[in-house]
This record gives structure tokens, sequence and C-alpha cells, in this order.
């Protein structure tokens, strides 16, 4: 067997693999002989057919079945030894020009390899945001706090601010839908004047048009469709059923304690003080997913290199569980080139600085998680027999080690992107990083 590479260019290759008789033939006679004791032809006993027969019947079928194995087996060790690093898999050249009544083969196949090219993560600088709860969220929060545990106090007539159920109906849309809603949700002023002042067992009618500030509130309170939801402009009734009144909770203790535990906060500046901890924790969540988005498409963008485009058409085009047409494989490559490219620049910043998880970091990583939702069930200190009991049962999964796998990962690009990237970092108000970040 002879086995050679030649470089059409950086990106292309073919190897040409020589399959000789001597190759194969022992294994396909050794197959045969086996077939001879085994297979069943009438008018003749098992164990005694002519080879001749055998040959005539399956030889074809097992010369082609032994020579693709070793041709696989082959190019495959070929491959590993040299240390090539191909993109999608090896594509026959010739397989329809194989003559298997011959003795000698000779196979071909096109190689679309990796390109070669250098990462530089401080090429661009990078917005790293801080984000923090202002005075103006804590005192909201601090506000919906007091009214989710506040008392409801039941009311004869609207007031601003009120909590109104009533059911919202309009015949020929069909509209029937109950809803419970503060008039603070209205915004159309003519609407929100009609309902001030109204009474329980009333029925009054609004128009729809510009009645809320938000027209997916018209699905939600209306019960419509989506697409009907926008813009939506009929005159809907609606008849009260109950009207409430939230009387705020007190900052109490008893509050507090309810809250966060016996003693955790004492007063209303360590309950802001909390909020803003437990707030900005989450803040960071968000912020770093940010940060990572940006990193990435950073580096999609400026590290410049060439891929071998044809050929990875090509291989699309017949790698699936159906053949694509050649203007469906196009299409596919076009919308995963990006991904590709990530997934090219990815795996060599992990290798270059050895950010590889290892089976220690994943059982670790495991049993912080499992530790964590433990306590969320009041199990704060389980014995590391119970979590390695139970962090072995999760890695025997394949679909939880590769999830685990990949936030680890993830988690060590991240912390490699904040230690070496060039960042810039700019501190904002969560309202304002919702605008900036992602409108």
């Amino acid at each position: 067997m002879n086995i050679t590479k030649k470089d059409i260019d950086s990106l292309n290759a073919v190897v040409t693999v020589e399959i000789t008789k001597e190759d194969y033939s022992e294994k396909v006679e050794k197959v045969l002989n086996n077939y001879r004791k085994t297979a069943n032809i009438p008018g003749f006993r098992k164990g005694h057919i002519p080879m001749g027969m055998v040959k005539k019947q399956y030889g074809t079928a097992v010369l082609v079945e032994e020579v693709n194995k070793l041709l696989q087996d082959s190019l495959h060790k070929f491959l590993t030894e040299e240390k090539l690093d191909v993109l999608g898999n090896p594509l026959p050249k010739n397989e329809m020009d194989i003559d298997w009544k011959a003795d000698n083969f000779l196979f071909e196949f096109d190689l679309g390899l990796a390109p070669s090219f250098e990462v530089d993560v401080t090429k661009k600088a990078i917005t790293n945001y801080k984000v923090i709860a202002d005075d103006k969220m804590l005192d909201n929060q601090v506000k919906t706090i007091r009214k989710q545990y506040g008392k409801l106090i039941s009311k004869d007539t609207v007031a601003k601010g009120d909590e109104v159920t009533g059911t919202f109906s309009n015949a020929e849309r069909e509209i029937e839908k109950q809803a419970n809603f503060e008039t603070s949700v209205i915004t159309g002023k003519k609407q929100l004047a009609s309902l001030i002042g109204a009474k329980v067992g009333d029925t009054i009618t609004f128009k729809t048009k510009g009645m809320f500030a938000d027209d997916h509130d018209n699905q939600k309170y209306f019960g419509v469709s989506h697409d009907d939801a926008h813009g939506l402009d009929i005159e809907v009734s609606l008849k009260i059923e109950e009207v409430n009144t939230r009387e705020m909770a007190e900052l109490n203790q008893e509050l507090f304690d309810k809250l966060f535990g016996e003693g955790v906060v004492t007063s209303e500046k360590e309950l802001k003080a909390k909020i803003k901890e437990d707030a900005e924790k989450q803040f960071e969540q968000q912020s770093d997913q940010k940060l990572l988005n940006d990193v990435v498409e950073s580096l999609i963008e400026n590290t410049k290199f060439d891929l071998p485009n044809e050929f990875l058409q090509r291989w699309i085009q017949v790698s699936g569980e159906k053949p694509m047409t050649e203007e469906a494989a196009k299409a596919e490559y076009e919308r995963s080139e990006k991904g590709l490219r990530y997934q090219l620049i990815e795996g060599k910043i992990r290798a270059e600085n050895n950010l590889q998880v290892t089976f220690d970091e994943l059982k670790d990583y495991s049993k912080t998680m499992i530790k964590g939702q433990m306590a969320q069930f009041g199990q704060m200190d389980p014995s590391d027999e119970e979590l390695e009991n139970i962090a072995a049962r999760i890695l025997s999964n394949e679909e939880e080690v590769k999830r685990l796998s990949e936030q680890l990962t993830t988690g060590k690009l991240l912390q490699f992107f904040k230690e070496n990237a060039k960042l810039k970092t700019k501190e904002i108000t969560y309202e304002k990083f919702i605008k900036e970040a992602y409108e």
C-alpha cells in the first residue's frame, strides 16, 4: 500500500491511496472461507459448497467491503500521523471509475485544509459594560416589594393606581376576555378618563387605538392574535367586576425577615444595599454575555483568512442524510461560514492558551452546581459522598457532559478575554445598558 499527498494550494490537497492485491487478499480469503462454512445454498450441504461458487456469489461484495475497510483505516491513520488539520471529511474523487475486477486499486480524495492565521484579541477595543443599579431603580424595586407584600382593600369606585378586574368584550371580533390590570397600564388619556370614577358593575366603552403604550398589550388584555394586536382600532366594552387598592407594606423588621431571613437586613438602607448587590450580580451575567458576543463578532471581523470554499460547499452537498442541490449547498454554506470561522478562531485560542476542559474540572464544576441546587432546597451542607454520587450520575449522561463542558469552556474563554482583550470599561445604568447594547 502506498499513500501520498499532493498540495493543490495552501487550502486544498489530493490524497492518493494505492491498494494492491497483497494488501487485501488474505482478509478476503478468510471472509470467503467463513461464508463457505456457514452459507446456505440450495443443493449443497452446509460447509461443502465449492469455493468457486462462493466466490461467484459473494466474492465482489466481500472484496468491496474489505478494501473499503482497509481504505478508511489507512486514510484515517495517514491523516493522524501527518497531523493534517482537515475541514469536513475527505471527498472521494474517482469512486465511479474504480474497476472492482482488477487486482490493484487507486483511490483519490480531495482534502480541504484548515487555514493558517494569527489571532489578536487586542486589535480592536471592546466596551465592557459595568451595569449599576441606580437610585431610581432601587426606589422602584422597594416600591414594588411594598406593593407585592401589601394588602388589597376592596373599593366601589376606580381611582388612579387601583387594580381593576373586569371582562373586555366585542361581539364582532369575538372578544370575551377577563383581565386584571392597574390603571397605570392605560396610557390613553381619554380611555383613562373614562375609567377613573367608574363603579363596580358599570360597563364602559373604550377605543383601543392608543389605549396602551405597547400594542402587544392588546393581545394580553383582549386575547386577540399577535398580528391583530398591532394597530388594533376597534371599540371594546369593559364590565367592571372588582376594584381594589393596594395598601403598601410597611418597611419593618417583619418584612425584612420575610424577604431575606431573620436579621440579615435591619433597615431600608440595608434593604437597598441588598437589592443593589443582588441586581448587579444579575446584570453582570448579561454584561458578560454582551462582552462575549462583542468579542466574538470583533474576532470574526478582524481575523482574516481564506477558506476552501468550493470544497466545503461540495462537502455540505453530500454529507447530510439527503444530498443537496448545488444551489442549496451554497446557500447553507453562506449561512454557516461565519460560525465555521469562529470555530477555527476559538479552537486556535483554546489550543494556544491551554483552555481545554479536564475531567477533574468537569467533576468539580458539577459538584459546585449540585451544591448550589441543594442549598435552594435547604440542604446547606451535603456530604462529599452525596456530591460524588450525584456527580457520577450526571457525568454518565453524554448530553449532560456536553452541556457542562460547553458552560465551562465558555467561562474559560470569557475569563481569557477579560484578562487579555483590549477592553474599555463603561459604567452605565441598566435602563441605558438595554438601550445602548440591544437597541
